[in-house]
């Protein structure tokens, strides 16, 4: 039994998954024969001389990583999962790497849409009113005011802990003022994972279920200052992708967008107020000097060391130059780090505590409650969580377990 589809559809859906016909061919059911390769087969299907069968287009829609029904279109939609593309020069991004990330996105608009129908569903549902409250043309402090009181969090103050606390007080702020934050850098196994120099944020700026997604591979520190500027863009009022910050000047209205976007960030997590003092003291000319005021600097806010650099350039104390060599070596001294961790496979390492983790409080406590309400399946909370159904329960009681225990902690 063959189905009849458009072929456009079949060849859209390899391209777009960073395949060539070779290199799905091994992926999917075909086998090389005396008469024919297997590509040469998969390409007989897509120049439509044959109809793929029911098992080979299961076999595409799990390859390609797209749900059956996409094959039954009459031809190939838009593409438009990013939203806006505020990375700098993102078409240069390998075709792998885009399709990953589009694969991501697209996986991660099935979680929100979901969610957004069953707070809509609540009887007490309410938008939220700082998505899209604020414009360009009211400036940085603006947008920094803005954002510090539905956070509730003074960027004046000194005393942040280290990186991590700092980025789980804004996170769990930002969660609680109902915006969704997940750390996501992968399909769901590490063939599949996605470098923070293809992208380092995503936000879906809705109203009611509000989404930021920040990647799990970039370092730690740097967390907070995505975390930022991803709210930025909510307010803002943007969906879209972001990658690194740029030294570059801005040509278009998307680099102006991003680079206001960082600016934020920056004043947010650093204020000029105190860090001017800073400012006066630097010889940019004396790197080793330099690099440890940077350091002091980072640790003393809690802040990674690039974005100190960063906000060093955009304060005109070091040339674009100086900044691009400070960030490659701190981003080498990351790889390095990461490549310790996997060689070390630190043990007393749990995989929920760290899907957990990835999560955050907001997806899953959502889940949680309609789960226990018996108005969510174990299937579609799967879906929400990025697991198998299987996995539900242990992530749910996990949960449940930390949440009693920080109860417990506060009486």
């Amino acid at each position: 039994m063959t189905i009849k589809v458009n072929p456009n559809i079949l060849a859209w859906a390899r391209e777009t998954a960073g395949l060539s016909a070779a290199e799905a061919a091994i992926k999917l059911p075909f086998k090389t024969s005396k008469k024919s390769t297997a590509a040469a087969k998969l390409q007989a299907i897509e120049s439509g001389e044959k109809s793929p069968t029911p098992s080979q287009l299961n076999h595409m829609a799990n390859v390609y990583r797209r749900p059956l029904l996409t094959f039954y279109m009459k031809a190939p939609p838009r593409t438009g999962i990013r939203g806006t593309d505020f990375r700098q020069f993102p078409n240069n991004r390998a075709i792998r790497d885009n399709a990953l990330l589009d694969a991501l996105l697209r996986d991660v608009r099935t979680r929100q849409e979901m969610i957004r129908d069953m707070l809509v569903d609540e009887n007490d549902f309410e938008t939220l009113d700082f998505v899209g409250s604020i414009g360009m043309n009211q400036g940085v402090a603006h947008a920094v005011d803005s954002i510090s009181r539905v956070l509730r969090f003074d960027p004046l103050l000194e005393r942040r802990g280290n990186a991590d606390r700092l980025f789980k007080q804004l996170r769990g702020a930002a969660e609680t003022a109902g915006v969704f934050v997940l750390l996501m850098s992968n399909l769901g196994s590490h063939h599949s994972t996605i470098s923070a120099e293809v992208f380092r944020g995503f936000t879906i700026a809705d109203t009611v279920a509000p989404f930021v997604v920040i990647n799990a591979k970039d370092a730690r520190a740097a967390r907070a200052f995505t975390l930022i500027h991803e709210l930025a863009h909510i307010f803002l009022g943007q969906t879209g992708v972001s990658g690194s910050p740029s030294t570059g000047k801005p040509t278009t209205q998307h680099t102006r967008v991003e680079q206001f976007c960082n600016d934020i960030a920056g004043e947010f997590l650093l204020p000029r107020a105190k860090f001017l003092p800073h400012i006066e003291v630097i010889d940019s000319h004396d790197t080793d000097a330099l690099c440890d005021t940077i350091k002091t600097i980072a640790d003393q806010w809690s802040v990674s060391e690039p974005m100190v650099a960063y906000r060093l350039h955009r304060l005109n104390a070091i040339n674009p130059n100086t900044y691009n060599i400070l960030k490659m070596e701190s981003d080498n001294r990351w790889h390095q780090k990461l490549a310790q961790d996997r060689e070390s496979k630190r043990r007393g390492f749990s995989p929920i505590r760290v899907k957990q983790s990835y999560l955050g409080n907001a997806l899953l406590g959502v889940v949680q409650r309609y789960v226990r309400d018996d108005t969510l399946s174990h299937t579609k909370a799967a879906t929400l969580l990025g697991s198998r159904p299987c996995a539900v329960e242990p992530l749910l009681k996990s949960f449940e377990s930390k949440q009693k225990s920080f109860v417990s902690k506060e009486v």
